[in-house]
């Protein structure tokens, strides 16, 4: 207790008593993420307003031999947000300025605390946007979206966040700030940015960031076609690829998910289907209706029942607000739900969505479907009951069996959430001991006292979320 109550003390002097945070109530809202089966309590929450309060913030914490780690909204879905060991969360919400913003370069400059959203919202008057767009967006950070290499509906075409990083400012694990890459895409050396990216914050805090700006597109179209089976809109997704076209989203809805979205968003989705795909192309407004129209054809060969194209602004805000809002809906049809995040070839699509169905019936539960689906990546979404301890065990069991699924179809544990504490039992279905040996022993080098966001990714000497949830959980996050 004595070395806790030093730890603040040391805490509030560096930062004054209002940015610390270590009231047992008031650190109840950072037990977990939007993974809400994992949940750890940290011993102090801190809040930093620059790169050199971080520094002195890690200086500290490594003193005292503490575990600490950052965290940015909360939205991630892996619990790699959460204090597994306890310790010191360095909270970046007070570092959420766009410092700068140059359309000569074609870059911007932001603090981690930059909700994504915020920064298309600010460029787009000027004709631009910063393309990866986590569902989450509205709520999401770009330091969380570096962390975990996060995607989203438009990435198909764009990339994730590693294709649009191009530097950063980070306080390594010592307390030591140190700068990489810069305003351009040249890498002389190592490329240590996209070592960072996607390393799930067990490298370093990252406190600037250098993206990339991406010119708005001349124009858009926007399409909704519906199927009666899934498999009937999977295969429509792997020929669409095939035919050579590469739209700027393409996206599969199921019909639980569709039954959630009508009953509250009343998006314009059609209840009396299967799965819809949601497509959107861009480019010069002389190649698009060409694309269109191969793109309706296809759907058509596949079986779709109906194909239409979003009339105005409006219907096609509506439209996408159904899919990024999806998540949400079903929180309101089931007591809770757990999301998952796997990888698999496009031409597999239509063999792992049956199999999440049956697998999830084979554990008493259902299985909706979000889909990244141009990209195979997958967001099933296990809805169970958090009061009953059968039903939790059960959608963790047909967690890992999708997961395991996925590799055996040549994919991956994760597209954009990450391992964090969720998958550190799946871990393996991926990677084996030498694996495993070679990535740790790069974190180790960096992060020698292993006191930065320990107990994440790596299974070894590692500890598994808890399974229980309090009763006032509903469940949830986002995609």
């Amino acid at each position: 207790m004595e070395v806790k109550t030093a730890l603040i003390r040391d805490l509030e002097s560096l930062l004054g008593k209002e940015r610390v945070i270590s009231h047992p109530t008031e650190l109840l809202v950072y037990e977990c993420d939007g993974l809400t089966l994992s949940r750890h309590g940290a011993d102090a929450v801190v809040l930093p307003e620059s790169t050199e309060e971080v520094s002195r913030i890690v200086k500290c914490c490594q003193g005292h031999q503490v575990p600490f780690l950052a965290r940015g909204s909360g939205t991630g879905l892996s619990g790699g947000a959460v204090a597994a060991e306890g310790g010191v969360i360095v909270q970046m919400s007070r570092m959420a300025t766009i410092i700068e913003i140059d359309y000569d370069d074609e870059v911007a400059v932001v603090q981690p605390g930059v909700i994504n959203l915020h920064l298309s919202e600010a460029t787009r008057p000027d004709g631009y946007h910063y393309a990866p767009d986590p569902s989450s967006q509205k709520a999401c950070t770009i330091g969380g979206n570096v962390a975990e290499n996060a995607g989203g509906p438009h990435t198909l075409k764009y990339g994730v966040t590693a294709n649009h990083i191009l530097g950063m400012t980070v306080v390594m694990p010592d307390g030591e700030i140190i700068n990489m890459g810069g305003r351009h895409e040249s890498i002389l050396g190592y490329d240590l940015v996209g070592l960072f990216v996607g390393s799930e914050g067990t490298l370093g805090i990252v406190t600037e960031i250098i993206v990339k700006l991406t010119r708005n597109p001349e124009s858009s179209k926007t399409f909704l076609a519906s199927f009666n089976t899934v498999e009937a809109a999977s295969n429509s997704v792997s020929s669409i690829i095939a035919a050579g076209i590469i739209p700027a989203a393409l996206e599969l809805i199921d019909a639980l998910v569709i039954q959630a979205v009508e009953s509250h968003l009343k998006a314009g989705f059609p209840q009396d289907v299967a799965a819809i795909l949601l497509i959107e192309i861009e480019g010069l407004n002389a190649t698009l209706s060409a694309q269109a129209g191969e793109i309706r054809n296809i759907c058509h060969t596949h079986g779709a029942t109906d194909f239409k194209e979003a009339k105005s602004e409006p219907e096609r805000a509506q439209l996408w607000r159904g899919r990024k809002e999806a998540i949400g809906a079903l929180g309101k049809v089931t007591p809770a739900f757990y999301t998952n995040d796997g990888v698999v070839p496009r031409s597999k699509l239509p063999e792992i969505l049956e199999f999440d169905i049956e697998t999830g019936k084979r554990n008493g539960l259902q299985v909706a479907h979000l889909c990244h689906a141009g990209d195979g990546n997958i967001h099933p979404i296990i809805l169970y009951d958090h009061e009953n301890e059968t039903e939790t065990k059960a959608a963790m069991k047909t967690s890992r069996e999708i997961l395991q699924r996925c590799i055996d179809l040549g994919g991956a544990l994760s597209g954009e959430h990450g391992i964090g504490t969720e998958k550190l039992t799946s871990f393996s279905f991926m990677f084996n001991k030498t694996d495993e040996a070679q990535m740790m022993a790069v974190r180790s080098a960096l992060s020698p006292s292993g006191k930065l966001n320990p107990s994440k990714i790596f299974p070894t000497g590692a500890k598994c979320g808890e399974s229980k949830i309090r009763k006032t959980v509903a469940g949830g996050g986002w995609l």
